[in-house]
C-alpha cells in the first residue's frame, strides 16, 4: 500500500501522509499531477490510502472508496433527540451507563448509537479485526467533527481495537459487560447499500461461530444480538429464538441473558 495526498497538498497533507505511511508499514508517494490510476500503474500497487484536507479514504481499483463517516448513526441521533424511539436500542434495553461491546464494528455506525445511548457513564468497546477498516475507524473517531449535538462526545468516547472478537470474548470474565453486539457480513448480503458494498472483501467475511455466541451469552449480563437478513437461518443455527423482522431487510436477533 502507498499513501498519497489530493492535488495540491498543504505541508500538514504532506506530513501526515509520511506519518501514516510510517505506521501502515506503506510508502509515501508525491502526487503531483497524477490520477490514482496513473499512480498504480508507476507504482504496483493497488492499495491506495489518501490524504485530502476533509479525510482520508481507502482506494483499490475493485472497489468503490472507503471512508469513516457517521452515515446513518447521525440521522438516528437526530430521531433520539427529538424523542423518537430506536428499534435497536429498545430491542437490546440500552440504558446510560451501560458497557457494551461491539463484535464487528466495521465502521462504526451502531457503536456510535451505542455510545450516545450508554452516556459518559457507560462504554463502548468497539472490535474490527480487519486492518483497514480498524484505522479508518480510529482516525475517523478522533478527528471527524458533527454539529449534531452529542455525537462528537459519543465519538471520542469509543474504544476501538483492532482484535478477533472470539479472541476477546474468551478473555471476558462471567456478566462483566450488559450487552454483545454481532453484526457480521450477512450471509445474503444487500447489495442496494453503498456502504456494505465498500467494505466488503475487506472485512472478516467468516460466519459467525456457535463458540463466540456461547461466550457472549456468558459475558452478557442483559442480552446479545445479532443483526442479520431478514431471511437469514443463522438466527436458528445460533440459537436466537427471539427474532425481530421489519419491512425492511434487516432483522434482530435477541438472547436475553
Amino acid at each position: 500500500m502507498f499513501v498519497t495526498t489530493s492535488y495540491d497538498p498543504n505541508p500538514a497533507q504532506r506530513e501526515e501522509a509520511r506519518r501514516l505511511a510510517a505506521e501502515l508499514g506503506g510508502r509515501a508517494v508525491d502526487r503531483r499531477r497524477m490520477t490514482l490510476a496513473q499512480l498504480r500503474a508507476r507504482f504496483g500497487d493497488e492499495d491506495i490510502l489518501l490524504i485530502s484536507k476533509e479525510r482520508i479514504e481507502y482506494h483499490h481499483e475493485l472497489r468503490q472508496p472507503l471512508f469513516f463517516h457517521p452515515s446513518t448513526a447521525a440521522v438516528r441521533i437526530k430521531r433520539l433527540i427529538k424523542g423518537e424511539p430506536d428499534s435497536l436500542l429498545e430491542l437490546a434495553g440500552v440504558r446510560p451507563g451501560d458497557r457494551i461491546v461491539d463484535c464487528t464494528a466495521g465502521l462504526g455506525s451502531d457503536s456510535l448509537v451505542f455510545s450516545y445511548a450508554a452516556g459518559p457513564e457507560g462504554h463502548v468497546t468497539a472490535l474490527e479485526s480487519a486492518p483497514i477498516p480498524c484505522f479508518l475507524l480510529k482516525q475517523g473517531l478522533k478527528t471527524y467533527h458533527s454539529d449534531v449535538p452529542g455525537l462528537n462526545e459519543s465519538m471520542r468516547r469509543i474504544e476501538v481495537l483492532e482484535a478477533d472478537h472470539l479472541t476477546y470474548l474468551r478473555g471476558l470474565p462471567p456478566k462483566s459487560v450488559d450487552l454483545v453486539y454481532f453484526d457480521p457480513m450477512f450471509r445474503k448480503p444487500i447489495t442496494e447499500s453503498n456502504s456494505i458494498r465498500a467494505i466488503r472483501g475487506l472485512a472478516d467475511d467468516r460466519a459467525l461461530s456457535e463458540e463466540a455466541v456461547g461466550l457472549a451469552v456468558s459475558a452478557a449480563r442483559r442480552a446479545v444480538v445479532l443483526k442479520e437478513h431478514r431471511d437469514s437461518a443463522e438466527f436458528d443455527r445460533l440459537g436466537f429464538a427471539e427474532v425481530h423482522r421489519s419491512s425492511t431487510k434487516i432483522a434482530y436477533g435477541v438472547i436475553r441473558t
